[in-house]
Protein backbone atom coordinates (compact mmCIF):
# COMPACT_ATOMS: atom_id res chain seq x y z
CA UNK A 1 0.00 0.00 0.00
CA UNK A 2 1.26 3.38 -0.95
CA UNK A 3 1.68 6.18 1.60
CA UNK A 4 -0.99 8.31 -0.09
CA UNK A 5 -3.51 5.46 -0.06
CA UNK A 6 -2.80 4.76 3.60
CA UNK A 7 -3.21 8.44 4.50
CA UNK A 8 -6.49 8.66 2.57
CA UNK A 9 -7.78 5.53 4.27
CA UNK A 10 -6.92 6.89 7.71
CA UNK A 11 -8.50 10.28 6.96
CA UNK A 12 -11.68 8.69 5.59
CA UNK A 13 -11.93 6.36 8.59
CA UNK A 14 -11.52 9.21 11.08
CA UNK A 15 -14.02 11.36 9.16
CA UNK A 16 -16.54 8.52 9.07
CA UNK A 17 -16.20 7.90 12.80
CA UNK A 18 -16.64 11.61 13.55
CA UNK A 19 -19.72 11.82 11.32
CA UNK A 20 -21.25 8.80 13.07
CA UNK A 21 -20.64 10.42 16.46
CA UNK A 22 -22.17 13.72 15.26
CA UNK A 23 -25.19 11.84 13.86
CA UNK A 24 -25.78 10.03 17.16
CA UNK A 25 -25.54 13.32 19.07
CA UNK A 26 -27.99 14.89 16.63
CA UNK A 27 -30.48 12.10 17.28
CA UNK A 28 -30.22 12.74 21.04
CA UNK A 29 -30.70 16.48 20.55
CA UNK A 30 -33.76 15.92 18.36
CA UNK A 31 -35.28 13.61 21.00
CA UNK A 32 -34.78 16.30 23.66
CA UNK A 33 -36.36 18.90 21.39
CA UNK A 34 -39.35 16.59 20.87
CA UNK A 35 -39.79 16.18 24.65
CA UNK A 36 -39.53 19.94 25.16
CA UNK A 37 -42.08 20.65 22.44
CA UNK A 38 -44.51 18.18 23.98
CA UNK A 39 -44.18 19.92 27.36
CA UNK A 40 -44.67 23.33 25.75
CA UNK A 41 -47.73 22.02 23.91
CA UNK A 42 -49.20 20.75 27.18
CA UNK A 43 -48.62 24.13 28.83
CA UNK A 44 -50.22 25.96 25.90
CA UNK A 45 -53.26 23.68 26.03
CA UNK A 46 -53.58 24.45 29.75
CA UNK A 47 -53.50 28.20 29.07
CA UNK A 48 -56.04 27.73 26.30
CA UNK A 49 -58.45 25.91 28.61
CA UNK A 50 -58.01 28.62 31.27
CA UNK A 51 -58.68 31.30 28.66
CA UNK A 52 -61.80 29.51 27.45
CA UNK A 53 -63.07 29.14 31.00
CA UNK A 54 -62.37 32.79 31.71
CA UNK A 55 -64.17 33.85 28.54
CA UNK A 56 -67.16 31.70 29.46
CA UNK A 57 -67.22 33.16 32.97
CA UNK A 58 -67.04 36.72 31.65
CA UNK A 59 -69.90 36.11 29.24
CA UNK A 60 -72.00 34.73 32.11
CA UNK A 61 -71.11 37.75 34.23
CA UNK A 62 -72.08 40.17 31.46
CA UNK A 63 -75.38 38.31 31.06
CA UNK A 64 -76.02 38.62 34.79
CA UNK A 65 -75.26 42.35 34.75
CA UNK A 66 -77.53 42.84 31.73
CA UNK A 67 -80.36 41.00 33.47
CA UNK A 68 -79.82 43.02 36.64
CA UNK A 69 -80.01 46.27 34.63
CA UNK A 70 -83.28 45.11 33.08
CA UNK A 71 -84.72 44.38 36.52
CA UNK A 72 -83.65 47.82 37.77
CA UNK A 73 -85.32 49.47 34.76
CA UNK A 74 -88.56 47.60 35.46
CA UNK A 75 -88.44 48.57 39.15
CA UNK A 76 -87.78 52.20 38.15
CA UNK A 77 -90.77 52.19 35.75
CA UNK A 78 -93.07 50.76 38.44
CA UNK A 79 -91.80 53.32 40.94
CA UNK A 80 -92.45 56.19 38.45
CA UNK A 81 -96.01 54.95 37.80
CA UNK A 82 -96.71 54.90 41.54
CA UNK A 83 -95.37 58.45 41.88
CA UNK A 84 -97.59 59.60 38.99
CA UNK A 85 -100.69 58.01 40.62
CA UNK A 86 -99.96 59.63 44.00
CA UNK A 87 -99.85 63.18 42.57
Amino acid sequence: MDTTQFLLTVVLTVTTILLIIVGIQLIFVLKEIRKTLRKVNTIIEGFESVGTSLQHGLSELSGFVSGFKSILKIVDLIHEKRRAKNK
